[in-house]
């Protein structure tokens, strides 16, 4: 009898996955090896400042404070130059002042949007959250005199048939 020969099957690959070897490398490999990126440890520099996000209304405040001798700087500006009303200015660095920490740090902040009264209020809690940051013993202290609360009230948006949020057309009789 003769002996019959055993053919081992051909392993197919699929279309897709053959043609993938023959391609060309996809271009964000290209740009350098990304095994090498991975195995290298990032040292965190100290913190030279602290930030902390102030809101009310529009307006958005990213304040920073850094040891310091009390300078503060609002959009590149002196804060009375800035907020022009000397009770914003006085709201803006009011956590510092309460907590007798004016001469201790300086102030940066970058407001953006809404008007001066709201971008006020948005820097007083911008500098209560970075204070409660250096030092979370004083959060109680701040909350008790109501500068750690964010003001959440936003204007109504206007409604279709309305003239404004709530206000109707005027009524007429005939």
């Amino acid at each position: 009898m003769p002996e019959t020969i055993k053919k081992e099957p051909v392993k197919r690959t699929p279309r897709a996955a053959a043609s993938a070897t023959h391609r060309a490398p996809a271009a964000h490999h290209a740009k350098g090896d990304v095994s090498a990126s991975r195995n290298v440890e990032i040292s965190k520099p100290k913190t030279r400042y602290i930030e902390a996000v102030g809101r009310r209304k529009t307006a958005i405040a990213r304040v920073r404070l850094s040891v310091g001798t009390g300078k503060a700087i609002v959009n590149d500006m002196d804060p009375v130059a800035y907020f022009t009303l000397p009770r914003l200015v006085a709201a803006a660095i009011a956590p510092l002042v309460e907590l007798k920490l004016k001469d201790n740090f300086d102030l940066s902040a970058h407001v953006s949007g809404g008007g001066i009264h709201a971008q006020a209020e948005a820097v007083r809690l911008g500098v209560a959250r970075a204070i409660v940051e250096k030092n979370p013993e004083w959060k109680k202290r701040l909350r008790a005199m109501g500068y750690m609360t964010r003001d959440s009230r936003m204007v109504e948006r206007k409604k279709y048939g309305k003239l404004k949020a709530r206000r109707s057309p005027q009524w007429a009789k005939r």
